[in-house]
């Protein structure tokens, strides 16, 4: 039973139409959609960092960004609101095609009622709620809450998509758990879990919202981030390890924490696949991991 109005926000440069579809809903439909609006995709991207939305309501053609581009990035922004996509045009390839890419309506604006508009969003949240669900199943860590193996390959291949349409570079990062065996060994497995556990917590504060964070297996973990205008690579790794000092120099669990990372980084390159950025990322962790143990056995 809905207890208060689906929040909507609505991004269209159109203000004319959005005036006249908002005119059209009734006292009804307005009680039941609590519509907000953007003009741009730019400020869409920012209103989402603040959370409270149902449902994006996301027109192809904007002023600051048109087509397919325009959806992949609000999807690759914030995979966890469901969109529903308005087009001038009614080409079915590209309704197809949209949904294919994970819309969960494709609707024609001069096609476009009132009452269409309400069905449409409360199936998009239904169908979302219950694909959410079901993925969930198969591609989230059980013990983190990050996604897994499975789920980082097929959002990981999504990102790059993105990065190939809007000319972006893409940064991987991959990072192990030093010593992890031994925490495991000397405070017992429960404690281990914990340790994954404040890794995963520490990835989420280190990284954006739109970043792919993911346990790759046992303590390893793999972030794939687009590249940012005011941040680099190298930003990102520092970040990640300020982030782990901290936890050092606060905690109160009986171990401290030790990563080793590695990183590959990739400008606009239609031919990298995610494979590779994972396997350069992963030789360059093991070649630090390498290192520190050679130093190691230098100061003994």
């Amino acid at each position: 039973m809905q207890h208060r109005p689906i929040k909507v926000l609505l991004v269209d440069s159109d203000e004319q139409y959005v005036d006249e579809l908002q005119d059209g809903l009734t006292p009804d439909q307005r009680a039941l959609l609590d519509v907000e609006w953007v003009g741009e995709l730019s400020q869409a991207l920012a209103r989402l960092t603040q959370g409270g939305l149902d449902v994006l309501l996301l027109s192809l053609d904007l002023d600051d960004s048109q087509g397919m581009v325009t959806f992949d990035r609000a999807y690759a922004f914030a995979p966890d609101v469901p969109i529903v996509v308005l087009s001038e045009s009614s080409d079915s390839e590209q309704a197809v095609a949209i949904v294919q890419a994970g819309a969960q309506d494709y609707l024609v604006k001069a096609e476009l009622t009132p009452g269409l508009l309400v069905r449409a969003v409360r199936h998009a949240i239904e169908r979302h709620r219950l694909f959410s669900a079901l993925r969930s199943l198969s591609l989230i860590d059980d013990l983190t809450g990050l996604y897994n193996r499975r789920g980082f390959a097929d959002l990981g291949e999504q990102h790059l998509k993105l990065a190939r349409r809007t000319g972006r570079g893409v940064t991987m990062v991959y990072l192990d758990l030093d010593r992890f065996k031994t925490i495991n060994d000397s405070l017992g497995h429960h404690v281990g879990d914990r340790a994954l556990i404040k890794v995963a917590d520490i990835l989420r504060a280190a990284f954006r919202r739109s970043d792919i964070i993911a346990r790759l297996g046992g303590d390893e973990f793999g972030v794939l981030a687009l590249e940012a205008a005011d941040e680099t690579s190298a930003l990102l790794v520092e970040r990640l390890r300020e982030r782990v000092d901290d936890f050092n120099q606060s905690t109160p669990e009986p171990y401290q924490l030790s990563i080793s990372v590695g990183m590959a980084h990739h400008d606009d390159d239609p031919r990298v696949r995610l494979d590779d950025l994972v396997a350069e990322a992963d030789a360059e962790m093991y070649r630090e991991k390498h290192d520190k143990r050679a130093a190691t056995l230098r100061d003994r």
